[in-house]
Order: structure tokens, then C-alpha cells, then sequence
């Protein structure tokens, strides 16, 4: 396995030595926006040691790149940790991204809501999170860089930031707090019901896992639900991933609009 400094020199090779600014990890369904990218686009595969998911509707390749100005590093997919059983899948691109240049880091995922007045269709950015699934991908790091505090780990200029970018596009952005499940079968109603309890607004099987490593990294934070289907219990709705991929179309074209106008307004 290559280590972070190598891949990185890799990349730069391949796409040029101008830093990269920020990265995006793009949820179910939200692969389209790395095609926006003017730049370079890697295949995970040619990465030695980057994770190799195997979940419908995600896009394998990291495109590094300008978008809107702004020198970006999009991976089009990320590894679960119900995948392989491994919560720090996500370790070694997280610490290339570093490597590359990056401060900042926005996450997107598809998540299903908690809360009746946040329908499918609906951005939810994330305050807090509740990790719920209990794994940490720190487990194992020899180092006392382990202890990582995670009191401001959604950064709040990033969110207030954000917050702007989604008034001056008219859309309506939520926030709360995501709460982590291990996956791959989804929560029961009963799951559901201690989560509203402890004050979750929205359920998800990914994200958390990448917020913890990427304050370990000293990355800036923001995350951004798709939200696709109501929470199990919270409607008729029948759950399934062919669900929540067709559902995550719904809230693709406001979430590309809303980082379009973040990146044009804080390039």
C-alpha cells in the first residue's frame, strides 16, 4: 500500500501542482457534480491502497480540478463501513486530500429523516452528530492525536457560510443533528423512536466515520443530508436502496446549486 505522500505526488502528476483548496465526498446519487470539474479524474483502482466500495449508485474515481474557481478534489464515492466492517475505510484518502493542500471538507450523504416538517426532498446540514453505530475509525492509532475533540467538528463559518449560499438560491436548508447506524439493513421503528428521543433529526450510514478522521487530519468540516424517505415508522413508505437512489435525484439539482453558489462565493 502506497503511503499519503506518494499518492499525492501521483496525483499531482497527473493533475498538476496547484494545491487543492477543499474536498468533496459525494453521497448516493450525487455522483453528476464531479463531472462539472475541470480537471483530471483518477479511477480508485490506479490508487494503491484506496478502498474499492461496492455500492450502487456511486462513481469509483477522484477528479481533481476547478469548479467555479475554486481548486477542488471530488471523490465520487466512499467506503461503508458496513461494507468490510472497517470504520477507517476512508483513513488513507482523507489523509491524501491533506496531503494535497486541502483545509476544508464537505460531505453529502443521503439520509432519511426524523423529523416531520423535513420531508424527502429536503437539505439537512449537519450541527452534531450522534454516533449511534459506536465504531471509530481512531481504534488502533498508536499516538495521542487520537483523542480528537469534536466540540466545533461541524466548522460554524462553513455552515453559516452555507446558510447564505442557500438563501441567495432560495433553497431551504435545515439543520440538525445526523445519527450514524452501522447499516446495511435499516433502523426499526424502535431505533427510530430512541433516536428522536436523543435528539437525531435524520438517520444515515456514512459520514461520521470521515468527520472524525478529517478533524484527526485539522480538516474543516461540513456535511449536507439529501434527505430521500422518512424514517422507518414515520410513514408507509416502503425502504429499500433503489429507493433511496431514485429519491436522492429529488434533492441533487437544489444541493448542486447550493455548493455552486458556496464555491462562487467563498472560492
Amino acid at each position: 500500500m502506497s503511503d499519503a505522500a506518494t499518492l499525492a505526488q501521483f496525483i499531482r502528476d497527473q493533475a498538476g501542482e496547484a494545491p487543492v483548496e477543499m474536498g468533496l465526498i459525494l453521497g448516493s446519487g450525487l455522483g453528476h457534480l464531479a463531472d462539472a470539474v475541470e480537471g483530471t479524474a483518477i479511477p480508485y483502482a490506479d490508487l494503491d491502497g484506496f478502498p474499492t466500495p461496492g455500492v450502487s449508485g456511486h462513481n469509483p474515481k477522484l477528479v481533481v480540478g476547478d469548479l467555479l474557481g475554486t481548486r477542488v478534489a471530488i471523490f465520487g464515492a466512499r467506503a461503508h463501513y458496513y461494507e468490510h466492517g472497517d470504520a477507517g475505510a476512508m483513513r488513507l484518502p482523507l489523509e491524501v486530500l491533506k496531503a494535497l493542500g486541502a483545509n476544508r471538507l464537505l460531505l453529502t450523504n443521503a439520509a432519511g429523516s426524523v423529523r416531520a416538517d423535513t420531508p424527502p426532498g429536503e437539505l439537512m446540514i449537519l450541527s452534531d452528530h450522534i454516533n449511534f453505530a459506536g465504531a471509530n475509525p481512531l481504534v488502533g492509532e498508536a499516538t495521542d492525536a487520537r483523542f480528537v475533540p469534536l466540540g466545533d467538528a461541524y466548522n460554524a463559518e462553513m455552515r453559516a457560510a452555507l446558510h447564505d449560499a442557500a438563501v441567495a438560491e432560495n433553497i431551504r436548508l435545515n439543520e440538525g443533528t445526523y445519527a450514524w447506524f452501522s447499516g446495511p439493513s435499516f433502523e426499526t421503528p424502535a431505533e427510530i423512536r430512541a433516536i428522536r428521543t436523543l435528539g437525531g433529526d435524520a438517520v444515515g450510514m456514512s459520514t461520521v466515520p470521515e468527520v472524525i478522521l478529517a478533524r484527526f487530519f485539522g480538516l474543516e468540516v461540513a456535511a449536507i443530508s439529501a434527505i430521500t424517505n422518512m424514517a422507518e415508522g414515520m410513514s408507509d413508505e416502503k425502504l429499500s436502496h433503489a429507493h433511496t437512489k431514485k429519491m436522492a435525484v429529488a434533492g441533487a439539482e437544489k444541493l448542486e446549486r447550493l455548493i455552486r453558489r458556496y464555491l462562487s462565493d467563498n472560492g
